[in-house]
């Protein structure tokens, strides 16, 4: 393993079905170009990995800036763009909580956006799941990822648009060091390829 995996249930993930491709709109491309822009910027940010349990504001709720775990960076990413992924996950687990495969007796605002399978469904159900697949090609700047860890533990990052030498687009992801844009996408398997361009823009499943 390349780098030391902080042991978290936060970041656990599920499979992902194939569906959508491209964006098609103007909107949509404007829309992943400031995504990828907040996510590029995230790289910037110092960020010490914890994984525990903390209770947030809502709606706009987060961990302190100076902690987060793979997810925040997804969560803060969106944010940047005025998408609340608190918010959105925290109102589909209200209405169709056993939907999501980690929750408990009711949805939790303070966590369960920053699990990985929750996202992961919500994903699913509000955007595009993609393609699985071993061509970097098919793997676009603003797409989201989720990888298995051994088996034991996962991860999620979100594509942007720096490559490596070879071409293949780069990944902004914290898992363990902080945000760091890095050439991963084939580091880990692969467990989930979406595509989210926020509430207005998406057609829920």
């Amino acid at each position: 393993m390349r780098k030391s995996i902080a042991a978290s249930m936060i970041c656990v993930c599920v499979w992902a079905v194939s569906l959508a491709q491209t964006p098609n709109s103007a909107a949509q491309v404007a829309f992943t170009q400031q995504l990828v822009a907040a996510a590029v910027a995230r790289a910037q940010v110092p960020v010490r990995y914890v994984s525990s349990y903390v209770k947030i504001g809502y709606p706009n709720g987060d961990v302190p800036a100076g902690t987060g775990v793979c997810t925040d960076e997804i969560v803060r990413s969106y944010r940047a763009v005025g998408v609340d992924l608190q918010k959105e996950v925290h109102e589909d687990m209200v209405q169709h909580l056993s939907a999501y495969p980690l929750h408990g007796l009711r949805a939790d605002s303070n966590i369960d956006h920053r699990r990985v399978p929750n996202l992961q469904k919500f994903f699913e159900r509000h955007g595009s799941a993609l393609a699985i697949t071993r061509n970097a090609g098919d793997y676009k700047p603003g797409d989201l990822v989720t990888w298995s860890l051994n088996g034991k533990y996962t991860h999620i990052g979100i594509v942007v648009n720096r490559t490596n030498q070879f071409g293949r687009y780069e990944i902004l992801h914290n898992i363990g060091e902080g945000p760091k844009i890095e050439d991963v996408l084939f580091e880990w398997k692969i467990t989930g390829h979406y595509r989210y361009y926020g509430p207005e823009k998406a057609t829920p499943r």
